[in-house]
């Protein structure tokens, strides 16, 4: 078998941020293979030239959603793509909740807002305030919390929402989340490591899409029930075999116990700096599976 030709997926965005996207490359390479980072919206031809594609960092698959998705799948037909483009489409919208839900996997409660629905104050009148986003969106972007006794501002984000066309999400918001949101991430279906942010929408009753995603990053020790619960959420994604990545990031709920507030398997940050074997371990499964015979 020859050299192992790797496409680590980027955007115009990611190359400017992410800050992992080069130490996965670097990683790869200095394993053998020849990998190089590619914006998923280039020239579609070069696909062919690859053995795997590897979707990192897309950081702006979510405002150009159905290209984005037709990409995934155009790019599957020529190369393999990791992680696959039915996890891709079912991962993009976060009506995925729902079906975690119903395979019984604790989850934020969510109710969801389509295009035409009737809004009433009532569903956004919470003791602790509501947290109103988009189904589809990264990065917490046209998100916001809104206080107790703010129902009106919520109802009127969630109906600028549907009047741009796109589903809103309404959540209970979460005391706890001050404590800190954990990111439990996987490679190859083993989990790798984890971290603890800082709460994102520490000002309340304002979208402000110039906030930081992930403010105050620390290493972090999951829990046993942390671990179980990010288990059982990706076990119930529809995919054959195991992924490539995933992230769980999970929330405490009044009673302390764990809930899942998303599930990221299209373009994650891994947060590989905070963890020094997790570049290791993904650079490892993507090696491994660029030299799997396909099927």
């Amino acid at each position: 078998m020859g050299t192992a030709r790797i496409a680590v997926v980027t955007s115009e965005v990611g190359v400017a941020y992410d800050a992992d996207l080069p130490l996965i490359v670097d990683a790869l390479r200095a394993g053998g293979a020849a990998a190089e980072a590619v914006p998923w919206d280039t020239d579609p031809g070069v696909w062919e030239r690859f053995d795997l594609a590897v979707v990192r960092s897309t950081w702006d698959y979510a405002e150009r959603l159905d290209e984005f998705l037709a990409w995934a799948d155009a790019t599957a037909r020529v190369t393999r793509l990791w992680n696959p483009a039915p996890v891709v489409r079912w991962n993009s919208d976060k009506r995925y909740l729902r079906d975690l839900g119903a395979r019984g996997v604790p989850v934020v409660p969510t109710r969801f807002a389509e295009p035409g629905d009737p809004l009433h104050e009532a569903d956004f009148d919470r003791p602790d305030g509501v947290v109103v986003k988009p189904a589809v969106s990264a990065g917490a972007r046209d998100t916001a919390r809104y206080e107790a006794g703010r129902a009106a501002d919520a109802v009127r984000h969630a109906r600028m929402l549907l009047d741009q066309g796109r589903t809103a999400m309404v959540q209970p918001y979460l005391p706890l989340v001050a404590e800190g949101e954990r990111a439990l991430v996987f490679v190859a279906g083993a989990f790798s490591h984890a971290i603890r942010k800082g709460p994102v929408l520490t000002e309340p009753n304002t979208i402000d899409n110039d906030r930081v995603a992930h403010p105050g990053v620390t290493a972090y020790h999951p829990t046993e029930a942390e671990l179980r619960t990010a288990r059982a959420a990706l076990a119930a994604v529809p995919a054959a075999g195991e992924l490539l990545f995933a992230r769980v990031d999970l929330a405490l709920g009044a009673d302390r116990e764990p809930l899942v507030m998303e599930l990221e398997l299209i373009e994650p940050n891994l947060f590989l700096q905070a963890d020094p074997q997790g570049l290791r371990r993904l650079a490892d499964a993507v090696a491994a599976e660029s030299r799997r015979t396909p099927v």
